[in-house]
């Protein structure tokens, strides 16, 4: 039987390419996200199963794990990709705002691995947080994005502790920019500053080693290598895929020779 992946997000962005790398090297995937459309699509592209429904919702979670563990005979992989912000500082975020990033970013995750650990227990399978570089460094006007991002890293600690004597691997993975509808509207207003979408990536990740936004596709090759045998010996692990971003220190970018 194949192994078989549960991603949530699994419509779009970075969760649609995971499910795409993962069904390339023979898994089934399992999808969950709010829009059926681009959700079914996805399923149908890939040869897998679409549970379309919020990733918060605890019941459609236990029935995608009971339906997928019960065509491949156990599941294998949990990734976690559903993601939502909504900007604003400590003053102009509203408790419905900062409520909602949470729970899509943070308490979505939770009950994801609540429900599929049992299975994942007894498959030896894997968990991949998709967090973000907002998780590991504040930005402006982020503050529940980055605190609910912070959150999901440490969750992945927390499940890696708890459940690796049990078998169970659980890591992070966190991307700066990437090329996804999300970032594309999250560049909306630099874009307008700066004359397109194009551009407003470019002046994004300007101090990026890289100097360019990552592909969803890139970050899915991270995910597929996590959930994988080849990882066996990761485990608790934050993995940034940004160009290098993480490493820039913001103190000494004056110095560089194309900084403005």
């Amino acid at each position: 039987m194949a192994r078989a992946a549960l991603i949530t997000g699994g419509g779009s962005g970075i969760g649609a390419a995971a499910a795409r790398r993962l069904a390339a090297d023979g898994w089934l995937v399992g999808l969950v996200g709010r829009r059926p459309e681009p959700l079914q699509a996805v399923a149908a592209e890939t040869g897998g199963r679409a549970f379309p429904g919020d990733a918060a919702d605890p019941a459609l979670l236990a029935h995608a794990v009971q339906a997928l563990t019960g065509e491949a005979g156990g599941l294998h992989g949990l990734v976690c990709s559903a993601g939502a912000g909504n900007p604003g500082t400590a003053v102009e975020q509203t408790p419905q705002g900062w409520e909602e990033v949470l729970r899509v970013n943070l308490t979505a995750p939770f009950l994801a691995a609540r429900a599929a650990i049992p299975e994942l227990e007894r498959a030896g399978g894997a968990i991949v947080i998709v967090s973000s570089l907002a998780g590991l460094r504040a930005g402006p006007a982020s503050v529940a994005y980055g605190a609910a991002k912070a959150g999901a890293i440490h969750l992945a600690r927390c499940l890696a502790v708890d459940h690796g004597p049990q078998g169970v691997r659980a890591n992070a993975v966190c991307p700066g920019w990437v090329r996804t509808p999300m970032a594309d509207d999250a560049l909306a207003g630099l874009a307008e500053r700066t004359g397109g979408l194009d551009e407003a990536y470019a002046e994004a990740t300007r101090l990026a080693p890289d100097r360019r936004p990552a592909s969803a596709e890139e970050v899915a090759e991270t995910i597929a290598f996590l959930v994988s045998e080849a990882s066996r010996g990761v485990n608790g692990s934050v993995i940034p895929v940004d160009g290098g971003a993480h490493a820039v220190d913001p103190e000494s970018v004056a110095f560089l020779p194309d900084a403005r």
